[in-house]
């Protein structure tokens, strides 16, 4: 038989065998027959490197290390989900689901185990894969190929073809007997032990590296895929089903649920039997089963800059809980001034997490909880995951508790702190405060903000301490020769820094709105913002009705917005900025092929085919605006059913009058 025919065959019989062991979890040979197949795919392979392809089982074993990793755009945004942690949670989400929908009807849902992983995505051609990310900002990952490779759950050829592309998305994980092996691995070898499976798997895949990512016990579930649409399958149920055809695994405990109480008691399952599975879950995620309908719902934040699906949530377990002390309290400044008491606990594990550090969050709740300096305190991680003091053991007290008071001024600078009216926060209101500056710094070139690679946390706090970076403009004017000489730095670090600053001269205007952390403009305000304005120029001259008419910017971020952009320090700052070179521009706008561009759509009366929701939606998607109110900027009115004063008074001004139905034929419905 000619090499390349036994290279084939050998393929196929390994990755058949692997399927039937990692996915199937039903071997039909032994470890040592299919290590005999390998060795000699492998000694073939090695004699003849011309036939080796990227779908070979011999890539499994990873290859050369890589420099860094490299970045990877993904066609759609990989969206996080909003979080529910009761059944009213639950229950307010299917009826902001069915307002949307405006139907009443009950909807059917598949109910998914959320995995405590790391977020992937695989891209298949032809059925071969080609490459694969993190989920990264959503929108641009990490290219972890060589090292996903390695995960013997993953196919690198589908067992079925599948013409063009197939992006699909899942989670990585390690079992808990995996992180136990692991962990008395490294306990021989000094190094230090993971806290919990998902930091091993996280640093399993972020090893530079393959080779030692293939030696992780690392494990694969595909949970969907980027555009449903592109497949044969009309569901969430469905698509598990081809997934699994693929040869992808898909976690078996999935389950179609009918109607909302039926998702009540799939996770009250769960939750019982969590504890007994091979790896850990921290609660489950529901998602509206039909494809039809979670195209109708679409996304949170709009077309635009969408944040979440609407038709998913994560109902989180209850907290793990466990018993500590409260020794101290500090008070931390934020950076919109936002002082806030932060308890220091006797360390403590909560649920493989050793805690020692737990928000208070504010005065009224630290009277509510009627806390104290010295209490023992039950403490939690709320959604498995953000350390919060839920209360004290008041039986345990022996009166050498102390009560714990916001300090009158700032810890930081001294300046009298105020609590606004009908606000639960205080504030320093001091601008040149040092930590609100420092902390303004820090979301500025954060993920939050611009992303600025190698200008973390640390980074950050140092430079400042040193006099380096005091405002956003000093950002702009760091030297190379003056970074590569700080402490725990170099020449590689400081190129890092400069090509980032560099790259950050041109940020989209809703990003630099967003890490400028003007109070309530928070990422999904910003786009609408960046949707309106075309420069931070035209922006800065708007006067506050024109903001007010900008669908979902309220009298709260309009009045936020032109208080901060009077402040003859903000434009100072901005001028210092402009002057560097910092130019934000609006992202372009598609207009040739959208139909309702440069109409300001007014809707008015009962719709029939669709909710409110769902028809600006459209409007927004289509190129369109919505408007609040009629004024002169407004072109058409929609009017529905006992359309009232608005319908005459469009009429009036001359505005063009279109039914529901005629709006649905303007894009085509």
């Amino acid at each position: 038989m000619k090499a390349a025919e036994r290279i084939l065959e050998l393929r196929l019989q390994l990755e058949e065998h692997n399927h039937r062991y990692y996915v199937l979890d039903a071997p039909i040979i032994s470890d040592s027959e299919y290590d005999h197949l390998f060795q000699e795919l492998l000694a073939l392979e090695q004699a003849h490197p011309e036939l080796i392809t990227p779908d070979s089982p011999t890539c499994r074993v990873g290859g050369a290390p890589l420099d860094q990793f490299g970045q990877l755009a993904h066609r759609l945004p990989m969206l996080s989900l909003d979080n529910g942690f009761s059944i009213r949670d639950l229950q307010a989400f299917e009826e902001r689901l069915c307002r949307f929908l405006n139907s009443s009807s009950g909807l059917s849902y598949l109910v998914e185990v959320k995995l405590d992983g790391l977020a992937v995505e695989l891209v298949y051609e032809d059925g071969i894969l080609v490459r694969g990310s993190t989920r990264g900002d959503g929108w641009v990952g990490e290219e972890i190929t060589p090292q996903l490779r390695t995960i013997l759950t993953i196919p690198l050829r589908l067992r079925r073809l599948v013409p063009g592309l197939l992006e699909v998305r899942g989670e990585v994980f390690m079992e808990s007997a995996g992180l136990v092996r692991l962990n008395a691995e490294r306990l021989r070898t000094g190094e230090p032990l993971f806290a919990n499976p998902r930091n091993a798997a996280a640093g399993a895949l972020r090893q530079l590296d393959p080779s030692v990512t293939a030696r992780r016990p690392l494990s694969f579930f595909a949970y969907g895929v980027s555009a449903p649409e592109e497949t044969p399958c009309a569901s969430q149920l469905e698509l598990f089903g081809y997934l699994r055809e693929l040869g992808l695994p898909v976690n078996e405990l999935s389950r179609f649920c009918g109607s909302l109480a039926e998702v009540e008691t799939r996770f009250a399952e769960l939750s019982a039997l969590r504890h007994d599975l091979a790896y850990e879950i921290d609660g489950v995620v529901v998602k509206v089963d039909s494809f039809a309908l979670q195209a109708r719902l679409g996304t949170i934040g709009g077309a635009m800059r969408p944040r979440a699906p609407r038709w998913a949530i994560a109902w989180k377990f209850p907290a793990i809980q466990a018993t500590t002390r409260l020794l101290d309290v500090e008070f931390q400044v934020g950076r919109t001034g936002a002082v806030t008491p932060v308890a220091l606990l006797e360390p403590v594990d909560v649920g493989g997490v050793v805690v020692s550090r737990a928000t208070l969050h504010n005065q009224d709740e630290i009277e509510r909880k009627d806390l104290r300096r010295g209490d023992y305190v039950f403490v939690q991680r709320a959604g498995d995951v953000i350390p919060e003091v839920v209360k004290p053991i008041v039986e345990r007290r022996d009166g050498s508790e102390e009560p714990i008071v916001l300090p009158a001024v700032c810890p930081v600078c001294g300046h009298g702190l105020v609590r606004p009216e009908g606000e639960a926060v205080t504030r320093c209101v001091n601008p040149h405060c040092p930590a609100v500056r420092l902390r303004s710094l820090i979301h500025f070139t954060s993920k939050a903000g611009l992303d600025l690679e190698g200008l973390g946390k640390k980074s950050m706090e140092q430079l400042y301490e040193l006099g380096l970076v005091r405002d956003l403009p000093d950002l702009y004017a760091l030297r190379r020769e003056d970074l590569a000489l700080l402490e725990g730095w170099g020449e590689r670090s400081a190129d890092k820094v400069m090509m980032s600053i560099t790259t950050a001269k041109s940020p989209p205007l809703a990003r630099f709105l967003a890490a400028l952390g003007i109070r309530f403009i928070g990422e999904v305000t910003a786009g609408l913002l960046e949707e309106n304005f075309s420069t931070l120029a035209a922006l800065m001259a708007a006067e506050r009705t024109q903001l007010e008419e900008i669908e979902g910017i309220g009298g709260q971020a309009a009045s936020s917005l032109i208080d901060y952009f009077s402040d003859s320090s903000v434009a100072m700052m901005l001028e210092s900025l402009h002057r560097a070179g910092v130019e934000p521009l609006a992202r372009q706008k598609v207009v040739g092929d959208r139909p309702l561009s440069q109409m300001v759509i007014l809707f008015t009366g009962t719709l029939s085919r669709l909710s409110r929701a769902e028809a600006k939606n459209l409007v927004k998607e289509h190129g369109g605006q919505v408007a609040t109110t009629l004024t002169q900027k407004t072109t058409h009115l929609v009017a529905g059913e006992k359309a009232g004063s608005k319908l005459k008074k469009a009429r009036e001004l001359d505005k063009v009058i279109l039914s529901e139905e005629e709006f649905l034929g303007l894009i085509g419905l």
